[in-house]
Formats: structure tokens, C-alpha cells, sequence
């Protein structure tokens, strides 16, 4: 049981997590999650213990928190009883303390000493056999007809290379339409052999860029990381990019990219990635600030301008973003209805007119006018991609949705030439 010596276990903080409904057995619980994986698995919140967890601010002592409970409800849990609870949330590892702060610094030192970045989500969110992921790729692509002839039937018109490429990171099973659209558009129009893919750092963390040097392992291979890029990238910024490196053992925006990469690139040619993670938007537009005012953001697109410049590769910019969150799993009070993903649609298609114009301020100004009520997962991503690709022109490929009353998501595929 964890030590309540602590003194951050005597103002209980419970961390950033992912809360959502559930009903198991005729019960609604709570669910709480950690985004960055450091706590395993999921715990569920009975209903009456919902009330005393929200109160785990980091400011009240377990004396402050029984005397609320006993002026809502008339009565409340004994100070001991309230410990047994933080102690079992802290012994999950949901707690900010010092006993999470170790479990943290532990598996991040083993991120940082592994000679690879694992494929944490094949055999889950796609398949985990080299074959099989073959097989489940070939099956969603099927239908989108020859990469080498028109819808007509005649050789298909090479335009401009692709300077950038949009993509989703839901789970293959659900976007697999749509990353076909998008990968189809990469071999049709794209002689790169070096990707920067950008994704969505769904934990938070505390730099508003993180790279890792670690090639990421996938059932087809590993995709190697362009270390002379991500070093020149890191001495231009003028930063540590691999400050926030452990960010990248869990995430899957950029492991799905590579998985991608690796079946449409890899059989074709030898290429590189320079894994890039983003989180700085979001606080933007809590506080108000302008996000061209960012000075970080200014020069990390810089830096990147000039190091591809400089390095004399053909590239390609890959956003591995989704869109949307909406319905009571993301916190919505009302289930999604047909009219209601519909309103979602139109939103999100207004805002898709800025990113393919290439307007990352008007794609920042589409999502703050209404304080991003729909949580775009890629906000981050898409406006350093934007910012990266000035005078580019994009096309949608395709907008899909991945409907459900409790937790529906939107994503798509857009190409930039």
C-alpha cells in the first residue's frame, strides 16, 4: 500500500487521466485511464466514490475533503477510510506523488536505454503478424482501384509531388478506408525517401515538440530514423528535442505512420523518418494567447525548413492526426444522434477548407471560435504541419466518421502539393 508519509498523498492530486462512462453489470461506472501508459490497465470508479475522487485537487488535506462530503451529503467517509482510497489510487499509479514520480522516472530511463522503439500496439489496434497486417491493409485498399490508371481506365496524370500528406491515427479497423485513400495518394505522387511524420502527443507533455532516435520496430520490419536530420533539426532549434523523448513509448499517432510507411514505402525503396510529437496548442487556446507568438513553434518550422533544405533528400511531411471527439466518452452530457454527427460534419468540413488551404491561422481561428467544443485530437499537429508547408496546396481525399452514441470520431485524408 503506498506510504500516506507522503505529503503529496495528504492533498491527494489525482493526475491527468482519461475519464469516461461505462456500464458493467446494470451500473454506470467511471472509468479512469492513463493516456501515457504508465498506469496499466483501467480503473473503475463505483458511482458513490465518483463525488470524493473529484475532490483529489492537490489543495485539500484529508480532513478538508471528509468536512465537504459531510456538508453536501450531511454525512461522510471517516478520515481513515478516505486514506484507504487514495492509497489504493496511488498504489494504480493515478495519484501525482512521489511514489508515481519513480514508477515514471523508471520506465522513462528504460525508454531511453532501449536500442528500439517497440510496435506497442500491433496485435491490438492492427494486426500483429507480418502476413496478417498484410492481409488487413490489402482488404481495406481493396475497391480503390489500380494506383495506375485513372477512374477511366487511362494512365492515371502524374501531377506535382507531394510535399505533404494528412492521415488518420484511429485504429486500422475503423479508418482503414481512409488510410488507404491517404497512403494511395503517397504512392501515386511521392519519390521521398525521408518522412517527417507529425503527431498528436495524446498525454500532454511538458516541450511543445519531442523527437526520438529510435527506429520503430512494426511486424514488417523496422523503420529507421534519420539521426544526422533529428540532430541538425535539435541544433537549429536551439532546444532539446529528445528532452520529452518518452513521450514516444506509447503513443500511436506516429507508430501507425510507420506501420504505412513501412508496407507502401518499404517494398519500393530504402527511406527514413524523423518521428516528431506536438503539444503546445491546447494551452493556447485555454489562455487566450495568439499561437503565432509562439516563439517555439516559430522556430522549430525553421529549423525544419532549413534542415530539409540543407539536407538534399526528397521529402515528405506526414500529419498522423484524427479530428473530432464527441458523445459522453469525451465528456459530452448527450449521446450522439444522426443530427447531431451530422452539425459535427459540417464543423469539421468548414474547418478542413482552412487546413487545405494551407491556413494554419484560419484553421486555429475555425477551432476557437467555439473553444474547441468538438476536441480536435490533431491541433498541435496539423498547425505545425501547416506552418511547415507555406504556399501548399491541399485536396480532402476523404472525410469519414466513425459514428457511435457514446464516443464517435472523425478523421480523414488530404493530400498537399
Amino acid at each position: 500500500m503506498a506510504d500516506l508519509g507522503d505529503g503529496a498523498l495528504l492533498r491527494p492530486r489525482l493526475r491527468n487521466l482519461d475519464a469516461f462512462p461505462v456500464d458493467q453489470d446494470g451500473q454506470r461506472l467511471l472509468a479512469l485511464r492513463d493516456p501515457a501508459g504508465v498506469a496499466p490497465g483501467v480503473v473503475l470508479l463505483p458511482r458513490a466514490l465518483v463525488d470524493l475522487v473529484s475532490l483529489f485537487d492537490g489543495e485539500r488535506t484529508l480532513g478538508e475533503i471528509q468536512a465537504v462530503l459531510a456538508r453536501r451529503h450531511g454525512a461522510a467517509p471517516s478520515a481513515e477510510q478516505i486514506g484507504h482510497v487514495v492509497s489504493q489510487l496511488d498504489d494504480a499509479g493515478l495519484l501525482d506523488s512521489a511514489g508515481f514520480r519513480a514508477r515514471r522516472e523508471a520506465i522513462d530511463d528504460g525508454y531511453r536505454r532501449a536500442a528500439t522503439r517497440l510496435a506497442v500496439h500491433a496485435g491490438g489496434a492492427y494486426a500483429g503478424e507480418a502476413e496478417a497486417l498484410r492481409e488487413q491493409i490489402a482488404a481495406f485498399s481493396s475497391g480503390l482501384g489500380d494506383p495506375a490508371v485513372g477512374p477511366t481506365g487511362a494512365p492515371r496524370a502524374v501531377g506535382a509531388p507531394l510535399r505533404g500528406l494528412i492521415a488518420p491515427h484511429i485504429d486500422f479497423h475503423r479508418g482503414g478506408r481512409t488510410y488507404a485513400r491517404a497512403y494511395r495518394a503517397l504512392a501515386e505522387a511521392s519519390d521521398a525517401d525521408l518522412f517527417v511524420v507529425v503527431g498528436t502527443c495524446h498525454a500532454g507533455m511538458p516541450d511543445p515538440f519531442a523527437l526520438t532516435t529510435k527506429a520503430f520496430e512494426t511486424p514488417l520490419g523496422p523503420v529507421a530514423v534519420d539521426r544526422e536530420l533529428c540532430e541538425a533539426l535539435g541544433r537549429r532549434y536551439g532546444g532539446d528535442l529528445l528532452a520529452s523523448e518518452p513521450a514516444h513509448r506509447q503513443e500511436h499517432s506516429v507508430e501507425f505512420q510507420a506501420v504505412m510507411l513501412q508496407h507502401t514505402v518499404g517494398p519500393v525503396r530504402p527511406f527514413t523518418i524523423v518521428p516528431v510529437l506536438a503539444s503546445f496548442l491546447h494551452e493556447a487556446l485555454w489562455s487566450g494567447a495568439d499561437p503565432a507568438g509562439d516563439t517555439r513553434v516559430a522556430r522549430f518550422v525553421d529549423a525544419l525548413g532549413e534542415s530539409l533544405a540543407r539536407s538534399g533528400r526528397r521529402w515528405c511531411l506526414v500529419a498522423g492526426v484524427d479530428l473530432a471527439h464527441v458523445g459522453p466518452r469525451f465528456g459530452d452530457p448527450e449521446p450522439n444522434t444522426p443530427d447531431s454527427l451530422a452539425a459535427v460534419g459540417l464543423a469539421d468540413r468548414d474547418m478542413l477548407a482552412a487546413v487545405t488551404a494551407a491556413d494554419a491561422a484560419g484553421f486555429y481561428a475555425s477551432v476557437a471560435r467555439d473553444g474547441d467544443a468538438r476536441r480536435i485530437c490533431g491541433l498541435s499537429p496539423i498547425y505545425a504541419f501547416l506552418r511547415a508547408l507555406p504556399g501548399a496546396h491541399g485536396q480532402l481525399l476523404e472525410y469519414a466518421q466513425w459514428p457511435d452514441p457514446d464516443n464517435a470520431v472523425t478523421f480523414c485524408a488530404a493530400a498537399f502539393t
